[in-house]
């Protein structure tokens, strides 16, 4: 497995947000990131996970499996994530087409790091090979090579940006996400502060503009108190509250921000950049599983949001 300096998850330009196509398909696809590397993805996989075969037409896992297991799936299928080496796996919901993953891609990871059931069921369409990671095999890839982790988020951002140019397309009023369980409860939070060499605390009164829609970023946002909302134009789409984050996008790709956020009352902030972020990761890959399973919830939430 290479080491940090053997990987650049940098671009000399933001890439721009997908666009929408023209008529709805895949309801959350978008065009690979610019910053995936499918041979750094199949290293991760060949190295700290186990290689599958699939014949034509065999299923690899179910929509709504549950992570614990049940019926004719295993709890090994339920909690895995993949890499496809070879072939081609059809995804689909409800029996409908939805897509078509390719050699090189990765593939269920939402389940696994989100801890939810599945959205959707996975079909060989031909003879593949595969290379599968469990949950702790995920965590001992992040904490030997932490960019692992932004490589993941930068999928994931990829499709909250299409989502995003398509909902900036539809007057429709969009459902408010409120605070549910944190993304670093007090323990890890008090963790995550103590592992940054250099804390960076920011405080905000009530009504103060942290960021804005098109701005450039560098850093990302921790809510050590209080509660800030988050807005696509003048949608208020959600509210975070402590030990909730924003602004994450910026430690992948530093494009510009797809949404603002302003302070809803007095609040006090960390603010982290990528090299931060990566040095604590290495400590501590929690922090890491935490903020994907974040963006994993953010993304469910926005694609229901398409109906």
């Amino acid at each position: 497995m290479p080491g940090d300096d053997d990987l650049d998850f940098t671009s000399p330009s933001a890439p721009a947000a997908p666009e929408a196509p023209a008529t709805p398909s895949a309801p959350f696809k978008a065009a690979r990131s610019p910053f995936y590397k499918a041979e750094v993805a199949e290293l991760i996989f060949r190295s700290a996970g186990k290689a599958e075969r699939y014949v034509a037409g065999q299923a690899i896992f179910a929509e709504d499996e549950k992570v614990s297991g049940g019926g004719i799936f295993s709890m090994r299928a339920a909690t895995r994530m993949y890499f496809l080496a070879e072939g081609e796996v059809a995804l689909s919901i409800d029996g409908r087409p939805l897509d078509t993953v390719s050699k090189g891609e990765v593939f269920g990871e939402m389940a696994v790091i989100s801890e939810r059931p599945r959205t959707a069921t996975a079909t060989a369409k031909t003879a593949c090979v595969v290379h599968s990671l469990s949950a702790d095999e995920l965590r001992a890839a992040l904490a030997t090579l932490p960019d692992f982790a932004l490589m993941l988020m930068s999928v994931m951002f990829d499709r909250l940006r299409f989502i995003a140019a398509r909902l900036a397309t539809r007057r429709a009023t969009i459902a408010v996400r409120q605070p549910e369980a944190p993304v670093f409860d007090a323990a890890l939070l008090a963790q995550l502060e103590g592992a940054l060499a250099q804390p960076m605390p920011a405080r905000y009164a009530a009504g103060a503009s942290i960021m804005r829609e098109g701005q450039a970023g560098v850093v990302m946002y921790v809510v050590k108190s209080g509660r800030v909302s988050i807005s696509l134009g003048a949608n208020v789409v959600e509210i975070v509250g402590t030990g909730g984050t924003f602004g994450e996008m910026a430690l992948v790709d530093q494009s510009p921000r797809i949404a603002s956020a302003a302070a809803t009352e007095d609040c006090e902030l960390l603010s982290i950049d990528r090299a931060a972020l990566m040095g604590a990761v290495k400590q501590q890959p929690a922090f890491a599983m935490a903020m994907l399973r974040s963006i994993a919830d953010r993304l469910r939430h926005m694609n229901a949001q398409l109906g």
